[in-house]
Order: structure tokens, then sequence, then C-alpha cells
């Protein structure tokens, strides 16, 4: 048997690799991301690590950006789904490359200001924004993608009489369907997210002469982790009926925004399209069905998020006891979990792995990689061919930079892992690594309890 595992070898679309376009085998025969060998971030930073290679999210970006200039011949901007991995330093870095950035939350708002990205690169999704979060958005001057009529109803509250509208993007919900995970599929009718076809046209009228809100933008997004260009050619043709809808009911509608959705390679047999394929399909289908339609060009808006930081992304762990249970199965166990990465447990998601000193070992058995949480579906990898390896050894999982971060919790009163930004064999430490100590932040205890400790 095998190990599955490879060396990038697409500079152009990190998307379509398995490990960071960095990723080598050092003179050591270690392996290496950012010029940094991975077990030696282990010794130095402890694990469980998240390793960011930076010329991996680097090149993702100008990939967007680049592609949107060569296949769309009207303005454009890629949007950083922050979801996917929330930092000031990942708001910073996207920043820096000229992409914008979606946020969902306060949290998120206050890291990507904090980061420094332009409020007028930003918007504000979400199904249920609060008061609280709208107000943010407005006061920072960040657009607001108005996902219902409760989302409406707040706005109009929060806008003063003769002040500044507020900038709106209107999300529907364009009834497409990806071949893609049921909870991670968004864009067909039945969906908590954005209006519903028919509402579109009500609401655009309902909207008209608002002094409190000024309709910029239309919004639809079909999924996550999609491996289809067909679906993207059919949004194009529905998002262009609503353009002209919007344009002829007197909205100064000039942005479209298609979400995101572009799938990475998680395992050997993935084979997403290039970002440049996809761009080109999406930029060609909006610029054909305008025309087509005889509308100005909007801008053209993108929201990649798992693509831009999945694949710059590893997560180091220690490999630690070992079970064999004969005739059934043979785990390892390492330092994390279902509480760095919820991904397998929730989605059944599949990842690569390899062990940091031995990248291209053989393998000589399957085992199951378990995490160290009281959970019996807390597995990581399950029946992967994998070399023999013993207590103490570093384990590496790939494409990681996406939704773990993002995801992580305290399950088992667990500390999140520290995360290191790598770049020319220099590592940074971006988010530091919480100590069981933190846990205790927001614990009270009453004064009634207290006599009994």
């Amino acid at each position: 048997m095998s190990q599955p595992f490879e060396l990038g070898c697409d500079t152009t679309s990190p998307n379509r690799n398995l490990a960071p376009i960095t990723a080598e085998i050092d003179a050591q025969g270690k392996l290496a991301v950012g010029g940094c060998a991975l077990s030696d971030l282990a010794e130095r930073y402890g694990t469980p690590l998240y390793v960011l290679d930076e010329a991996s999210i680097r090149q993702a970006c100008r990939a967007y950006r680049e592609a949107l200039e060569r296949h769309y011949p009207g303005p454009s901007l890629a949007i950083y789904a922050s979801k996917a991995n929330s930092s000031m330093a990942l708001s910073a870095l996207v920043a820096s490359e000229g992409l914008g950035l979606d946020a969902v939350s306060a949290g998120e708002l206050i890291t990507a200001l904090d980061g420094g990205m332009p409020a007028e690169r930003m918007v504000l999704h979400g199904n249920n924004k609060s008061l609280e979060e709208l107000a943010l958005a407005y006061r920072s001057g960040v657009m607001v993608v108005a996902d219902n009529q409760h989302d409406l109803d707040l706005l109009q509250t929060i806008v003063p009489e003769g002040g500044e509208p507020v900038r709106l993007m209107l999300r529907f919900t364009p009834g497409i369907e990806c071949h893609t995970h049921e909870y991670i599929r968004t864009g067909h009718l039945d969906s908590k997210f954005g209006f519903d076809p028919d509402e579109l046209e009500p609401v655009l009228r309902a909207l008209q002469g608002a002094a409190w809100a000024r309709v910029e933008g239309l919004h639809a997004h079909i999924g996550s982790q999609i491996f289809e260009l067909e679906p993207h050619r059919d949004l194009a043709a529905v998002m262009a009926d609503a353009l002209g809808l919007a344009r002829e009911l007197g909205h100064p509608v000039r942005d479209l925004n298609v979400g995101g959705g572009l799938g990475i390679r998680y395992v050997s047999s993935d084979d997403p399209p290039s970002i440049d394929a996809w761009v080109q399909v999406v930029g060609t289908a909006v610029a054909s069905a305008c025309q087509q339609r005889n509308l100005e060009l909007p801008r053209l808006l993108c929201e990649p998020g798992r693509s831009l930081v999945a694949p710059a992304g590893v997560t180091v762990y220690t490999v630690g006891a070992r079970k064999v249970v004969p005739g059934i199965r043979t785990y390892l166990s390492v330092d994390g979990g279902m509480s760095d990465n919820p991904r397998p447990i929730t989605y059944q998601s599949q990842y690569t792995a390899c062990l940091a000193d031995r990248p291209k070992a053989e393998a000589e058995e399957t085992v199951t990689i378990a995490g160290k949480h009281c959970e019996s579906g807390d597995v990581l990898l399950k029946d992967l061919p994998f070399p023999a390896c013993t207590s103490g050894e570093i384990l590496v999982v790939l494409a990681t930079g996406a939704y773990n971060v993002s995801m992580s919790s305290n399950y088992n009163r667990i500390p999140r892992p520290a995360t290191v930004l790598v770049k020319g064999a220099e590592a940074e430490l971006v988010q530091r690594r919480e100590q069981p100590e933190d846990l205790l932040r927001y614990d009270l205890l009453p004064e009634r309890l207290q006599s009994v400790v």
C-alpha cells in the first residue's frame, strides 16, 4: 500500500493541491511549509498547531483578482468569505491583495475592521442579524446584505431621518442545486437564506423611494465545495433577470454578487476546477446574460472562502495512544480532534494525512486517526493506509485552513490551538494558544456555593 500523499504541483491555483504550494521535503527528509519544518514548529509552539502558508493565500487571492480582470469585461471585486477563517492577520493579508471581505457577525466585522480591511470593501451577511450588528455595519459604512424582511424592518429603525441611507444588497434564493453535502447546500428554494424568488419584486417595489435605503446590489449563492461549473451558468441568467427588474424599478444596482463555493482538493481523488476555470465560466456567463438583455454590465462580485485559505493550512498533532482491536481496527490517537476540526464528525469530511518527518514513508497498516475527546465519533480519518508509527511522532493533516479555527470549540474544556503564519523560513504567531485557565474567564461562582469548595 502506498501513502496517498503528494506535494503541490499547481502553483497558479492552490485549491487543486493537497498541500500548500510551498510544501517541500527538506534536506533532512522532513515536510516543510513556507521554509519551516513542521516538526520544528511543533517543538517550538506545541501541538495541536494550525499552520498557514502565506504564499498559498496570496497566490489564491491573486488568482481570483487576475482571473476576474481577464475574463470579465466590467469592474469586479473578489470578497473573502471570512467565516472560513477569521483573524486580524488574515483580514490584513487579503486586504493587502486588494480583496474585500464578507462578515456574518459583529465579531467578524470588528476583526476585519481592526485588521485594516476598508469598510467600503465589506459586506455583512446573516439570516438573523441583531439590531446591534446592523447598527455597527451602518455606522461603519459596511454594505448590508438584506436576507429577509426582518433585516429591512430593523434597518429602518436605525437610519435617522435625513441620515445617509444604508447601502443594501438583496439576497434571494435562485432555486439552483449543486451536488454537495445537504448541510452546506444553500441555493435551493428550501433554504433559510434569502428572499424567495417570488418575494423579490414586491420587496423591490416596497423599497422604491425609501429615503433610508439605497439598493446597490443583488446576491445569490448556490452552495459550497462545488466541482460543477454548469450551475453557475444557470445562476448568471437568473441574476441577470433580477438585475433587469431592479433597474427597471429605479434602483441603482451596480453590484451582482454570485457568492462563492469553489471546491478544493481534500483527498487525491478530488478534482476541482481551477480558480481561473471557475472565474472564466462565471465571468463569461454574467457578461453574456447581461448583454443578451441589453443591461449595462454590473460590478461582478464573488465570495471565495474555502478555496482561498483551506489549501494553505495544515494542522500538526502529536501521536499518543495506540489501540488494536483484533480483526477490526487499529486506533491512533492524537492530542486534538473534534474541538479543533469538527468537520469529520459534522459533515463526514475526508482529509489526507502524513508523518511530518517521514512524509513519503510507505503505508504498512490501516489505521483510524482518533481524537482525544470523550466522544466515540471523534475520528479525524477512518481506515487510512499509513506507515507504522510510534507515540510522540508528529502527524500532519492537510487542507485544514478553512472551517477548522472558525468552527473550533472548547469541548471537554480543551483549549484552542495556536496559529502561526509561515513565510520565507520564518514563523509568526498570529493567534495565541488558549490555556486551561483562560476557560475560566467567564465563569462565576455564586457566593452560596463557595462554602462547598
